[in-house]
């Protein structure tokens, strides 16, 4: 083989050359007879290559560290060290990044470029090797168009020129093997684009650590197994995630749930810094969760984020929990302790955009690699972020691998998918001319669509028991329906319900009477899917107040409503779904800044809602009428719901054995004198829960228990006489356990449909 060119040797000399292992690194010597080993050793004083007890000078042949030396005899593969003098007499023995072989051959990378890879991130980032007999770090990235890669941190002096990268056949994936990496190293990709070669310094997609901000750097991480104490909980999981089962979950924000006592340092960026870290967390999370009585946390987008005001949810580590709260084994203890709790874990993800952050993916190798090229379906103009590319197979092993990695290496129990509307929809925020039809010129987005399918396939075939629920804000059908025509998600979020809900209590009462059906309206679609009822953080940011502002009424009536509101979400179809704060009453707007009020807890008022829900979480999992059926009209059957006068419902939930609970809600500002109600049961029946209990700062007023009488009520064969108090809401009980024969709810008892307008517009 004849020695490169002149050139070569300059190019090399300042990290430039394409392919520096093609020059750098042993070769065999045209006659065979030894090796040829060539050297980038930048301001060292003098080399020597360390080969079979010989000590062999290498001579320089380019001024800039690159030099070279013959091993007489040397046979291929060959393994040497190199004995650099860094200072007049002071020397260190290293091993030659160049000498090894690649570790990634194309076939290696054949399902990543089919998008059929599910664990991507076993073969690209960085990961712990013991490569032929040596420990390092292996080093991949994806990108296709780059003209040189180099991997650079804090084991090379941050400099892009000693260790450039090889591709690996024409896959778009680059590799290098770095000897005496370990875990805890700092790194980034130093990419030069073949279009200009212009150089952007990035991140690593894969990364598994990253520096908290304003810093970038990845962090290599070590390959450790966990010591997982939860394998009762991962066994039970199908069966306590079973659509009959309780589901109620407490979103949190960490990083503005609780603060330290103590103030840090304030970054350079300004934001506090005083979170309280994973072991605290669960110190004071997993607990007051429990005793409210949520079965699951979830937890707003933990990978991590730049910009603290983006909640998690401008997300540019996909396989990086965030460093705010400490490492991933910070994260790992915390789901650990809430399974030992009984509390299930959700983790809101976000397939749907990324942000436009320099060091992150858009624009990663000179080229629109991760967000679709087409300005049309680029960007997304809401949140001045990039749209993913779900077409490019590779994108979709990325993506699909993020999300079972959270799964699998972290035992979370579920994702929350975020704005899968905004990837349905072509022309989700986009005017006239701003967007580009699919082929069939509709604006449904079918490459979303295929991978969307694609992800809950992987995650139910990989992960038994994990759940996926999807924020989708429109009337798609089949969101929650497995198979060709659906999504194959377990749950949607019923936007609908909400946005329903919550403009009939920021009513004055006069006004609910002739605006009922906002509140029975949900009953003609809440089967169509299986829904998860939020009141999300989305609802108390951005000028909408908070939960207790939006009430109408005077202060005890602004409480008196939000229980009643609780009340009437906990009884209705649908798994349910409360933004922190909500549980102590906050009157302030959520601020990500600064923790919650808890000092609102000195108040009666406020601790009473906090009883109230308790009380409510504590029936809902308890009382199967309340949960076993929530998604047919088995479980459910309207009793009032048509009174045009005054602003009363009730209605009777049903588990599969035939129980009944009855919920009455006397929504007006006037007591309900004489509420007759069929039941199904002669008997007592007496009050489950009730919002008016001077224990959850109520009145005390009302009925608590009532005896049947005889006379068919509302399709029912016994009745009974209450007393229901204004702004509340109660459930009922029988006492006794004779049941009357099951009956079958008729078209009848079931409110009338709404005409005009999409059930989530």
């Amino acid at each position: 083989m004849s020695s490169p060119p002149p050139v070569d040797y300059e190019s090399i000399a300042r990290g430039r050359h394409p392919d520096p292992y093609a020059v750098l690194g042993p070769e065999l010597l045209p006659d065979g007879d030894g090796v040829l080993v060539r050297i980038l050793s930048p301001g060292a004083f003098s080399v020597s290559v360390e080969w079979e007890g010989q000590s062999i000078p290498a001579r320089w042949i380019h001024g800039d560290g690159v030099l070279e030396a013959r091993l007489p005899g040397a046979k291929m593969p060959v393994r040497y060290q190199l004995r650099v003098e860094k200072a007049r007499g002071e020397f260190e023995v290293v091993e030659d990044p160049y000498r090894f072989a690649p570790v990634l051959k194309p076939a290696d990378l054949r399902k990543f470029a089919l998008g059929e890879d599910t664990h991507a991130q076993e073969r690209l980032g960085a990961r712990e090797r013991v490569h032929e007999g040596i420990r390092g770090m292996h080093f991949a990235v994806w990108a296709p168009n780059a003209a040189r890669v180099s991997v650079f941190g804090d084991f090379n002096g941050w400099s892009a020129r000693l260790h450039g990268m090889r591709a690996v056949g024409e896959t778009g994936v680059w590799e290098t093997f770095v000897p005496g990496v370990a875990a805890g190293a700092l790194y980034k990709f130093d990419i030069r684009t073949k279009r200009n070669g212009r150089k952007s310094v990035k991140a690593d997609p894969f990364g598994r650590a990253m520096e908290l901000r304003p810093n970038t750097a990845s962090i290599a991480c070590a390959d450790v197994p966990f010591p997982w104490t939860d394998a009762d909980w991962m066994s039970e999981r199908a069966r306590r995630q079973a659509p009959d089962h309780p589901l109620s979950v407490y979103e949190v924000h960490l990083g503005s749930w609780r603060r330290a006592p103590t103030q840090a340092p304030a970054p350079s960026d300004g934001g506090e810094t005083n979170w309280l870290d994973w072991d605290r967390l669960a110190e004071t999370l997993i607990p007051h969760a429990r005793d409210l009585g949520f079965t699951h946390l979830e937890l707003l987008p933990v990978t991590e984020h730049p910009f603290d005001g983006s909640w998690g949810y401008q997300t540019v580590g996909y396989f990086a929990p965030t460093s705010r709260f400490g490492d991933a084994d910070g994260m790992r203890r915390f789901v650990d302790r809430a399974h030992a709790a009984g509390l299930g874990i959700l983790l809101d993800w976000v397939p749907a955009h990324f942000p436009r952050d320099a060091h992150g993916l858009a624009y990663f190798d000179g080229s629109h690699l991760f967000e679709n090229e087409d300005p049309r379906r680029a960007e997304q103009p809401d949140w001045e972020t990039y749209v993913f590319d779900w077409a490019r197979p590779q994108v979709r092993s990325f993506l699909i691998s993020s999300g079972l990695y959270w799964l699998e290496e972290f035992h979370v129990d579920g994702l929350r998918v975020d704005a899968v509307a905004s990837m349905l929809y072509l022309d989700y925020s986009r005017g006239p001319g701003e967007w580009k039809p699919n082929e069939q010129g509709g604006r449904e987005n079918w490459d979303a669509v295929k991978f969307l399918r694609a992800l809950n396939e992987e995650v139910h075939r990989h992960c038994p028991g994990a759940i996926t629920l999807a924020e989708e804000s429109t009337s798609w059908p089949g969101v929650t329906r497995e198979g060709k025509d659906g999504l194959g998600f377990d749950y949607k979020w019923n936007m609908g319900w909400m946005n329903d809900t919550l403009s009939f209590f920021r009513m004055e009462s006069r006004q609910r009477a002739a605006a009922v059906q906002q509140l029975t309206f949900g009953l003609t679609y809440a089967f169509s899917e299986r829904h998860l009822l939020p009141l999300s953080h989305d609802e108390v940011v951005h000028g909408k107040a908070s939960l207790l502002s939006k009430m109408s009424g005077r202060d005890g009536e602004r409480f008196a409503n939000l229980r009643s509101l609780y009340g009437l979400m906990w009884a209705h179809p649908g798994r349910k779904l409360l933004f922190m704060g909500g549980e102590i009453g906050q009157w302030s707007e959520w601020n990500h800044d600064t923790e919650l009020d808890w000092k609102l807890l000195d108040y009666p008022e406020h601790r009473g809602l906090s009883a109230w829900l308790t009380a409510l979480n504590a029936a809902y999992r308890k009382v199967p009428a309340l949960h076993e059926v929530d998604d047919a009209w088995d479980g459910f059957q309207w009793l009032e719901f048509t009174d045009p006068v005054h602003a009363r419902i009730s209605f009777l939930r049903r588990s599969r054995s035939g129980s009944s609970v009855l919920v009455v809600a006397n929504l007006s500002d006037s007591v309900w004198k004489k509420a007759t109600l069929g039941v199904p049961l002669a008997g007592t029946w007496r009050a489950l829960v009730h919002s008016d209990d001077e224990a959850y700062a109520g009145r005390g007023e009302g009925t608590r228990s009532a005896r049947t009488r005889p006379g068919t009520r509302h399709e029912q064969p016994h009745s009974v006489d209450l007393e229901v108090p204004p702004l509340s809401i109660s459930y009922w009980t029988p006492a006794s356990k004779r049941r009357a024969p099951r009956r079958t709810q008729s078209k009848q008892s079931r409110p009338p449909q709404r005409s005009a307008g999409d059930q989530d517009a």
